[in-house]
């Protein structure tokens, strides 16, 4: 690779970390400051997560029943989906990513909201499955509530963050290439080169 295009790749690379960070750093400190202590988004996507939940167990389970953000199992003391727990966080990082990276505006209208239906659905399965494991195997729920998750949104924000490098739709600045060399015919006379000579003939 030749000098000028690593060069532009790692412009490439440093302005694309600049925007990340920069749309995080908004978001934490707006989540921080006004999200957070308002608690009304939190409190909302909770509800919605656990309800979803319920919505998703009833047709297989007898006895799902949700209260706000707790969901319950037949006798299973059930689960608390708190503000950590609700994705807001996945959705966030989501979100800030397909910003930072090249994109046309079109396909970000696109892929932004069909990005966040598939994190929140990824929660919810999530959460539906924990609370059958709590039922059903009680002795596997804290390992599978402290890894699981964890390692479960990275891979779908993983996966979220491949497609839309190569749908997002930005065209690659193309390569610069040097200027054809004319082609060299047999000198003219008037074209001869001249021989230097000295000062002194």
């Amino acid at each position: 690779m030749d000098a000028p295009r690593t060069l532009a790749s790692r412009r490439a690379l440093i302005g694309l970390l600049l925007k990340m960070g920069a749309a995080y750093a908004v978001w934490f400190v707006l989540y921080d400051l006004w999200l957070l202590p308002d608690g009304r988004l939190d409190t909302w996507l909770s509800h919605v997560v656990a309800a979803r939940t319920a919505d998703v167990l009833a047709p297989f389970f007898d006895g799902v029943r949700v209260s706000g953000r707790v969901v319950r199992l037949g006798a299973s003391p059930g689960i608390i989906v708190e503000d950590g727990c609700n994705g807001l966080s996945p959705l966030s990082l989501f979100v800030g990513f397909v910003l930072a990276y090249p994109g046309t505006a079109r396909r970000r209208l696109l892929f932004i909201p069909a990005g966040l239906l598939v994190v929140s659905a990824v929660n919810v399965l999530r959460c539906a499955a924990l609370l059958v494991v709590q039922a059903e195997r009680p002795g596997w729920f804290e390992p599978a509530h402290r890894y699981e998750g964890l390692f479960l949104f990275y891979v779908v924000i993983f996966a979220l963050w491949v497609a839309w490098a190569h749908l997002g739709g930005a065209t690659a600045t193309p390569a610069a290439t040097p200027p054809a060399t004319p082609a060299v015919g047999p000198a003219t006379p008037a074209e001869a080169a001249v021989p230097l000579r000295g000062a002194a003939a």
